[in-house]
């Protein structure tokens, strides 16, 4: 089998508690809203998906990358570019970083603890690979 070639990451964030950062956060969010600069600062940086969810003031999001994504490569070209400035500074307003989060960081990763695919057994179970699990 050949190595994966897509990776999900899970990075979570609060949101001030206040019905109207909520209300602006999930409006700048919408279908169309964010801007195109944004949309393919992400893809350029070899996003495949992303999605942010909410529950209370906790946003979490969902992100596959491609192989060849970098990170750090993508915050020096965030940091370079005058529109995903911008837009951070917006953000900025009302998204708040969790208690636990090191200095300086925004969105922090959470680690994976389970996976269904991990756990074997049952008809038609499959592993990581998709591969038949053991059952």
């Amino acid at each position: 089998m050949g190595e994966l070639t897509t990776r999900r990451h899970v990075l979570l964030v609060d949101i001030a508690d206040e019905p109207a950062a909520i209300a602006a956060y999930e409006a700048w969010h919408a279908a169309g809203a964010v801007p195109a600069a944004i949309v393919s600062s992400i893809r350029a940086a070899g996003v495949t998906a992303m999605d942010i969810y909410r529950s209370g003031d906790r946003l979490v999001m969902v992100m596959d990358t491609d192989a060849g994504f970098d990170a750090a490569a993508k915050a020096a070209a965030d940091a370079a570019d005058p529109a995903v400035r911008a837009w951070e500074r917006q953000m900025d307003t009302v998204q708040r970083p969790l208690p636990w989060a090191e200095p300086g960081v925004k969105w922090t990763t959470a680690r994976r603890i389970f996976s269904l695919a991990e756990q074997g057994g049952g008809e038609g179970a499959t592993s990581a690979t998709g591969t038949p699990a053991p059952g």
